[in-house]
């Protein structure tokens, strides 16, 4: 089975900046497109971040628009989250997404267009 591994998350301020990193580990695959998901104690997972490699195109939730970057390395099988400006409602579980599958952009918001999905990491920004 392919592993998702995340790092980087931890306990920050509100105002500082996080960036978060995931690469595939175990089998070796070519994804298409990377992505990160976040889930709220009690709530479903929502989306975050995505990046289509074939065309170097990046979505975001509104809510980090503005603050929040996602880039990688296609080669690597690794995409980074780079979190500015954290506010105390971005405290989640941070997930890294990947697939193989060639979905339609719109489809990325879905948690079921993602085959891959990492463990999670805590980021927690205090006031």
């Amino acid at each position: 089975q392919v592993q998702l591994v995340e790092s980087g998350g931890g306990l920050v301020q509100a105002g500082t900046s996080l960036r978060l990193s995931c690469a595939a580990s175990g089998r070796t695959i070519s994804t298409y497109a990377m992505g990160w998901f976040r889930q709220f104690p009690g709530k479903e997972r929502e989306f975050v971040a995505a990046i289509n490699w074939s065309a170097g195109t990046t979505y975001y939730d509104d809510s980090v628009k503005g603050r929040f970057t996602v880039s990688g390395d296609n080669a690597k099988n690794t995409v980074y989250l780079q979190m500015d400006s954290l506010k105390p409602e971005d405290t989640a579980v941070y997930y890294c997404v990947a697939s193989l599958n060639r979905y339609h952009s719109s489809a990325y918001y879905y948690t079921g267009a993602w085959e891959y999905w990492g463990q999670g990491t805590q980021v927690t920004v205090s006031s």
